[in-house]
């Protein structure tokens, strides 16, 4: 039987040791931190329900315009408010039952859980230091290295867990930050941002660049923009942070322009580095690149044999699915089943703010830059009758097709549950699916969805 040992028990290890029984092979996965990983008890899952009580409070607050009255009077935000400390206690009791979830599968498929920190000793060979100091030595035929990234700290704002603070410490605050200063605007800033001042913070978002959400589309980030200034969320673009410390009842950040910004509580939303310093790579001959992440091709193998990397710590593309689909790729390939490389280009992927920001395939940023030849539509939902019942007009669908093809090529989605609505143009880019042939399938009156098939409707071009 084909021994496999995976070190990391998130998304990236848990899912390839599943594909690995169902394969036949021996399995044993060796977890420092707990079953999930960040993904399920300090990132994903955790933020991700504390986004969705922001959201009932967005939402709650703008239903004045539907007639919706609390206490008598037009709803607004100024009524409304939340207990953090129930908030957070929800948060952390619903990450850690996905965990004993998860961890209750993976025993009952027969995989061998082994709680301690993991290294390769050699290419074949994976040594196991427990909690109380042993160590066991495990032969294996294919190591998975999944062992995830954290958040990455800078020397003059180092977290204190209590008022500076990183994204995995802000499920123990018991109360609702007065002011909270967001350092970083990618991702995990803008969506803690909004999430923060959904609940009723005061937010400052520091960014160092011009807009928001630089990585995304420029349309998308220019409807979170407009939200952001009509909620009454502060933007400091082109603004760098060089420092945030302590005061006696907050903090205060130093921006490189001299500027002192104050708050109650600072979030350091400054990127990830990989947890790959101590997993015994040099010895095995594993290379990483400049930053510490491990290289991989695009069925998951490393430059050493038999060993194979998946998730955050590869740096490829730091979403918990693309950790999951490299695991399951390492095992396919690894034990001799059908695999197909992966492919970034057909990864779906979405911005929890609000409103979300959805998108899969290829972009505005490769049609401006001519790396395809393509025709796009853009569709603002504030046009569509659902949108207009549910007193929703932000946001839009974007189709991207190829000219002559008409293939579908790309697609963003800005709105109210886009992270829902992506699926079924992420199933017509997989599919290889024309513009006309989306737009030929029903849809729902009156939905958001059929805006989707409006857009690729748009496209059609009239063959002579």
């Amino acid at each position: 039987m084909t021994a496999v040992v995976i070190v990391g028990g998130g998304p990236g290890g848990y899912e390839a040791a599943l594909v690995a029984r169902q394969l036949g092979a021996d399995v044993t996965l060796i977890d420092s931190h707990g079953i999930g990983g960040s993904a399920v008890l300090t990132d994903c899952v955790p933020s991700k329900t504390l986004i969705a009580t922001s959201n009932v409070m967005n939402t709650a607050a703008e239903s004045g315009g539907l007639g919706v009255l609390i206490d008598g009077q037009p709803a607004a935000s100024h009524l409304l408010s939340v207990d953090l400390d129930v908030v957070n206690t929800r948060v952390k009791t619903l990450a850690t039952a996905q965990s004993e979830d998860i961890h209750a599968r993976l025993i009952r498929e027969g995989v061998r859980v082994v709680r301690g920190q993991g290294r390769l000793n050699g290419a074949n060979f994976v040594l196991a230091t427990t909690p109380e100091g042993g160590e066991v030595t495990y032969r294996a035929d294919a190591v998975l290295l999944a062992t995830g990234a954290r958040p990455r700290q800078l020397a003059d704002a180092m977290p204190d867990g209590e008022r500076i603070l990183n994204w995995e410490q802000l499920y123990e605050l018991k109360e609702l930050p007065t002011r909270l200063i967001v350092v970083g605007s990618g991702v995990t800033g803008a969506e803690f941002a909004s999430a923060y001042h959904g609940l009723g913070s005061r937010v400052v978002l520091i960014s160092s660049r011009d807009r928001v959400l630089p990585g995304e589309d420029s349309d998308a980030a220019s409807v979170l923009e407009e939200v952001y200034a009509r909620r009454g969320l502060e933007v400091i673009s082109q603004a760098r942070a060089l420092s945030a410390r302590r005061t006696e009842d907050g903090v205060v950040v130093k921006l490189a322009d001299g500027r002192e910004i104050f708050g109650s509580h600072v979030l350091m939303a400054v990127g990830s580095i990989p947890n790959t310093e101590h997993l015994g790579l040099p010895g095995a001959g594993v290379d990483t690149d400049n930053n510490g992440f491990i290289k991989v091709d695009r069925v998951s193998r490393t430059n050493t044999r038999g060993v194979y990397a998946a998730g955050d710590c590869t740096g490829v593309f730091m979403l918990a699915s693309v950790a999951a689909m490299q695991g399951r790729i390492a095992m396919w390939h690894a034990l001799g089943d059908a695999v197909h490389p992966l492919d970034l280009h057909l990864v779906s992927s979405n911005v929890f703010t609000s409103p979300e920001i959805s998108t899969v395939g290829l972009t505005q940023k490769d049609l401006d830059a001519g790396n395809f030849r393509g025709d796009v539509i853009m569709l603002p939902f504030a046009t569509n009758a659902r949108a207009k019942m549910q007193d929703q007009h932000d946001g839009f669908v974007k189709i991207f097709c190829r000219r002559g093809s008409r293939l579908i090529a790309g697609a963003v989605v800005v709105g109210v549950n886009a992270s829902e609505l992506i699926h079924v143009l992420t199933v017509a880019l997989a599919q290889r699916m024309t513009v006309d042939e989306l737009a030929s399938a029903f849809t729902v009156y009156p939905s958001l969805s059929g805006s989707i098939a409006e857009a690729a409707r748009r496209l059609h071009v009239h063959s002579e």
